[in-house]
C-alpha cells in the first residue's frame, strides 16, 4: 500500500499562474470580432451611400436656371410702328349714263391730268330723247308766241268792249300755261344735255390709273346697284400713311410731329413724313390711336398699298424697361414671366409694349431688381424649387 502511494506523481501548482485559455477559443473570438466589424462597416457604408443618394437626388430634382434682371434701355428713344401707305385721293370712276363703251384712252399705270378724256360711251337712247325734247320745246315756244299775240289783241279789244272780260282772262291764262310748258321743256332739255355730256368720262384730278375694268363694246349700266366701275384713279404725288399707335404713346401723337419711314425695298433710304391728324379716339378693340402721316411722293417712287415702318422719335426723358424675348411665357391666361423668389418660381403677369426683336418693352408687372428666368420650360409652374447658377448670381 505504501509503495502504491509513493509511485503516484503529485502535480505541482503555481498560484501566480491563472487558468490557461485554450487557443481554439481565442481564434473563434477573433473571427467573430472581425465578422462583426465587417458587418458594421458594411451597414455604415450602405447608410452613408443611401444618404448620399437621397441628397444627390434632391439636388438633381432642383432645376438649375439662368436669370436676368430687367433693365432700362437708354437707346430706346424711337418708336417703330407698322403702317399702310395709301393714295392721297383714291376714287373709283363710274358711268353716269347707260350705253355701250365706244372707246377708252388710258390703261393701268397711265398718268392723267385733271379734265383729260378717259373714255366715251355710245348712248343712242339719250341722244334720241334729247332730240325729241328739243322739238317739244320748239313747239311749246311757238304756242307761247301765238298765245301771247292773242292775249295782247284781246287786251286791246277789251278796251273797245269788243270782247268780254272772260275771253281776255282765258287768253292771259293760255299765255301763263304756255310759259310753264316752255320752262318744263327747257329743263328737260338741260337734263338730257347733262346726261349726254356724261357719255364722255373725264379724270376728276391728276393721278394714275390703277385699274381698268371695262373694254370696247361692254354694256354700261348707270345708276343700278350692280354698276361696275370703269376705272380706278389714285393721286400719288402725296401719300397718306395710317398707323395705329399704342394707347400709352397717344399723348405724343399730335399734329405737326415729324417722323421718318422706311421700306424693305429701299433699305438705304429714309423718307420724311409729318403727322397731320389723329382719330381723336382710342379704338376699344385694339387700344390704339389711329393717326395719319403725309409723305411727299413727287417722283412716284412710293406705291400706294405698300407696307412701311414709321420711326417716331420719343421724348428724351423716356427710357423703356425691357426684358429679353426668351423670358416670355405664353399661357392661356396671358403673357407671363417666371421670377425667382426665395429659391422658388413665381409666374408674374406682364403687359408688353414695343417689340425690339431680341427684347420687348415691359409696361407693367416686373421691376428692375427682379430675377427673371431665361428660357423657361413650358412645364414651369408656381412654387417650383430652382437653383440659380452661381455665375448668374454674381451678375
Amino acid at each position: 500500500m505504501n509503495n502504491t502511494m509513493e509511485s503516484t506523481p503529485i502535480e505541482e501548482t503555481n498560484p501566480e499562474k491563472g487558468p490557461r485559455i485554450k487557443p481554439w477559443l481565442l481564434l473563434s473570438l477573433i473571427v467573430c470580432l472581425a465578422i462583426a466589424y465587417i458587418i458594421v462597416g458594411g451597414i455604415r457604408k450602405r447608410t452613408q451611400a443611401a444618404a448620399t443618394l437621397v441628397k444627390v437626388t434632391e439636388q438633381t430634382a432642383v432645376a438649375s436656371v439662368d436669370v436676368v434682371h430687367p433693365r432700362y434701355d437708354s437707346s430706346g428713344g424711337e418708336l417703330i410702328l407698322p403702317g399702310n401707305a395709301q393714295a392721297y385721293q383714291d376714287t373709283p370712276v363710274y358711268a353716269r349714263t347707260s350705253g355701250y363703251l365706244k372707246s377708252w384712252r388710258f390703261d393701268i399705270g397711265a398718268r392723267v391730268r385733271k379734265g383729260q378724256l378717259l373714255a366715251e360711251i355710245d348712248s343712242p337712247e339719250v341722244d334720241k330723247q334729247l332730240l325729241k325734247t328739243r322739238a317739244n320745246l320748239a313747239t311749246a315756244e311757238v304756242n307761247l308766241g301765238l298765245a301771247t299775240i292773242t292775249a295782247n289783241r284781246d287786251e286791246r279789244l277789251l278796251k273797245t268792249n269788243s270782247i268780254s272780260t272772260q275771253e281776255r282772262d282765258n287768253a292771259a291764262a293760255a299765255v301763263a300755261a304756255g310759259k310753264a310748258v316752255v320752262e318744263s321743256n327747257r329743263a328737260e332739255v338741260a337734263r338730257l344735255e347733262q346726261l349726254q355730256s356724261y357719255e364722255r368720262v373725264y379724270a376728276s384730278f391728276d393721278g394714275v390709273i390703277t385699274a381698268r375694268n371695262t373694254d370696247v363694246g361692254a354694256l354700261i349700266d348707270a345708276g343700278a346697284a350692280s354698276a361696275k366701275e370703269l376705272f380706278h384713279l389714285g393721286s400719288t404725288n402725296k401719300l397718306r400713311v395710317y398707323v395705329s399707335v399704342p394707347e400709352v404713346w397717344s399723348r405724343i401723337s399730335r399734329p405737326g410731329v415729324q417722323a421718318t419711314l422706311t421700306l424693305a425695298e429701299f433699305p438705304n433710304q429714309v423718307f420724311a413724313c409729318t403727322l397731320v391728324r389723329n382719330a381723336g379716339s382710342i379704338d376699344p378693340s385694339s387700344r390704339t390711336l389711329l393717326v395719319e402721316f403725309d409723305v411727299n411722293n413727287p417722283s412716284g417712287q412710293l406705291l400706294p398699298g405698300a407696307y412701311v415702318q414709321v420711326h417716331l422719335k420719343l421724348p428724351s426723358s423716356v427710357s423703356p424697361l425691357t426684358v429679353p424675348s426668351n423670358t416670355l411665357l405664353f399661357r392661356a391666361e396671358g403673357m407671363r414671366v417666371a421670377v425667382v423668389n426665395n429659391g422658388r418660381t413665381k409666374l408674374v403677369a406682364i403687359r408688353i409694349g414695343r417689340d425690339f426683336g431680341s427684347s420687348v418693352e415691359v409696361l407693367s408687372g416686373v421691376q428692375e431688381q427682379d430675377q427673371i428666368i431665361l428660357d423657361p420650360s413650358d412645364s414651369l409652374t408656381d412654387g417650383m424649387p430652382v437653383r440659380v447658377h452661381a455665375t448668374q448670381e454674381s451678375k
